[in-house]
């Protein structure tokens, strides 16, 4: 069985219902998944999962938040390096620009991106609920 790492922060609660969605869909592919909050998680868990979803939603000019989640994506890098990983997140502006700068920022670091990032402006309606699931299914 796949264990899977739903690593995220959410200030709105939106990335947060992204990451319970990004849970449902490893566990429905019969994945032992576990929603983390970016503040419970550190480099010395890497190499306790198969696999690790991210989640962050765009902050200020098109960044990751940058108090609790960047500094601790920033410390597992290393790690990350031949590890299948997945992005997500929510934006309230702006077209995207964050997610696709941490895509390149994960393809540079040899990261194995196992899909497509998902994103969705503001809170995820259900095509976005959908998205996530399948994010998910994709880690296992």
């Amino acid at each position: 069985m796949s264990k899977i790492a739903v690593v995220y922060w959410s200030g709105t609660g939106n990335t947060a219902a992204m990451a319970v969605a990004v849970a449902d869909g490893a566990k429905e592919k019969g994945a032992e998944a576990v929603i983390l909050p970016s503040s419970d998680f550190d480099v010395s868990m890497v190499d306790q999962y198969d696999a690790i979803a991210f989640g962050c939603p765009a902050m200020g000019a098109e960044v990751l938040e940058e108090g609790e989640f960047d500094p601790m994506f920033e410390s597992c890098k290393p790690a990350l390096n031949g590890k299948k990983i997945a992005l997500f997140g929510s934006y309230g502006w702006g077209d995207g620009e964050w997610m696709r700068i941490w895509e390149d920022d994960c393809k540079a670091i040899g990261a194995n991106l196992a899909c497509d990032p998902v994103i969705c402006n503001e809170a995820p309606d259900d095509t976005a609920i959908e998205e996530c699931k399948a994010l998910g299914a994709a880690l296992v």
